[in-house]
């Protein structure tokens, strides 16, 4: 027998309120200020208390690490971040509701043709410290080093490193900007964005989150509310 709505907002909201951290440091996700925040994330976060009949408290954050650092010290009940090994440790996941891609870009004339040509020796790539792509490329470069900031794009120019790491969207505007710059057009990974919780909660919460999240899919939900937020619907995930 599934779990019931009353239930579920008692084991994942148990102070009366759904407290969601929100990453204000992906544009492509939430858009906004944290005085009025919105974009996909903040969409699906009110949903989810709309379904609960919770009210929905949006703690917005500037980054991706912050935003999961304040679910797993329990500031947050909610978090809507990208499935990485090194989160999947304390959090449960969905299933995507949108996929990014992330790209490099480099200077016009550096001989990186493909994503693969950048894990060289002596290649430093500029990331943002605790995103999903830093966490990724920590862990699976051979040969390139990984240099953190506040922005990717920003260390990778007051550094003056080799690479620098983002969302293809924000990452094609800054380099649509900065003509001395190009894309390495294919993408070196997909960035999973689903919706998550503690692993302390019951298993039926996290079923919950799980199958809302397809119905949010399914329906158009997702895609509408990217098309809202001026993003393309296409980076909406699949239904399973």
């Amino acid at each position: 027998m599934k779990i019931t709505p009353a239930a579920v907002a008692e084991d994942l909201a148990p102070t009366g309120v759904l407290r969601a951290s929100i990453n204000l440091g992906n544009p492509v996700l939430a858009q906004g200020t944290s005085a009025a925040p919105s974009g996909i994330t903040v969409d699906l976060a009110r949903e989810v208390g709309a379904r609960l009949g919770v009210p929905v408290e949006l703690l917005c954050f500037d980054a991706a690490r912050k935003s999961y650092e304040a679910m797993a010290e329990g500031r947050a009940d909610l978090c809507l971040l990208a499935v990485e090994p090194a989160r999947e440790a304390e959090v449960a996941f969905t299933a995507p509701y949108v996929v990014i891609e992330g790209v490099y870009a480099v200077p016009r004339e550096a001989p990186f043709t493909a994503a693969a040509d950048v894990d060289r020796a002596g290649v430093r790539i500029g990331v943002k410290r605790g995103s999903a792509y830093d966490l990724f490329l920590s862990r699976t470069l051979r040969h390139a080093s990984v240099v953190r900031g506040d922005e990717g794009v920003d260390v990778f120019r007051t550094e003056g490193l080799e690479v620098a790491a983002g969302i293809r969207r924000p990452l094609t505007e800054y380099v649509a900007a900065h003509p001395e710059l190009r894309l390495v057009e294919d993408r070196f990974m997909q960035i999973r964005q689903a919706v998550g919780t503690t692993r302390s909660r019951a298993p039926g919460t996290v079923e919950f989150l799980r199958d809302l999240v397809e119905e949010l899919k399914a329906t158009g939900f997702v895609a509408a509310s990217l098309r809202r937020s001026g993003q393309s619907e296409t980076l909406a995930a699949p239904p399973r």
